[in-house]
């Protein structure tokens, strides 16, 4: 009985001492500490719905518009957040679609058709998109099966001031290990 306790306490502090790690949002990595998303973003559109069509007007197909994305309020300590979207089935490997960055905390929206310049009014930056144009460019697969659009937010512990026109990888690398809360929403298209 008592050796059955004493597994039973030891099991009870190591998950409340992972549990501790997880809160505090960072992980052990050798000498180096590294943070790690602990939250969750919820990220929603009101023009289609996670796992469903986006509608044509958003594509190449038609307005080429961006869509209005939403997102819950990131965790305190948040100083930026940034939107990435991609479509991993291309043919040629990622193809990314927008770029949005240096987004401020307060803001919990990005709304329809944002207009392509490199900076939006509530200070913002977009990026160069894969098309190597900045702003939106909407789905445009080949014909065949549906592909998948990644719509990912972040939210960051740092002030994200790259330039005007940075790319996805520029920003992924400015975010790795800086990210407190992360989502995303999925939008398909097919021709």
């Amino acid at each position: 009985m008592v050796r059955f306790l004493g597994v039973a306490l030891f099991t009870l502090v190591s998950l409340l001492f992972s549990e501790r790690l997880a809160l505090a949002g960072t992980a052990q990595a050798g000498p180096k500490t590294t943070r790690i998303a602990t939250m969750k973003l919820d990220v929603s559109s009101p023009a289609f719905h996670d796992g469903q069509s986006i509608p044509k007007e958003y594509t190449a197909d038609g307005k080429n518009v961006s869509p209005p994305i939403k997102w819950s309020t990131p965790p305190g300590g948040t100083k930026s957040l940034a939107l990435i979207c991609d479509d991993p089935d291309a043919p040629a490997g990622s193809w990314v679609h927008w770029v949005v960055y240096g987004i401020p905390a307060s803001v919990t929206s990005l709304a329809e058709a944002i207009p392509s310049d490199g900076k939006l009014a509530n200070g913002a930056k977009q990026g160069t998109n894969s098309f190597r144009k900045v702003g939106w460019g909407g789905p445009s697969p080949p014909p065949g099966k549906p592909h998948r659009y990644f719509f990912k937010v972040y939210a960051v512990d740092v002030d994200l001031s790259a330039e005007p026109q940075a790319d996805a990888k520029q920003i992924e690398k400015k975010i790795t290990g800086h990210t407190l809360a992360s989502g995303q929403l999925i939008g398909t298209y097919a021709r």
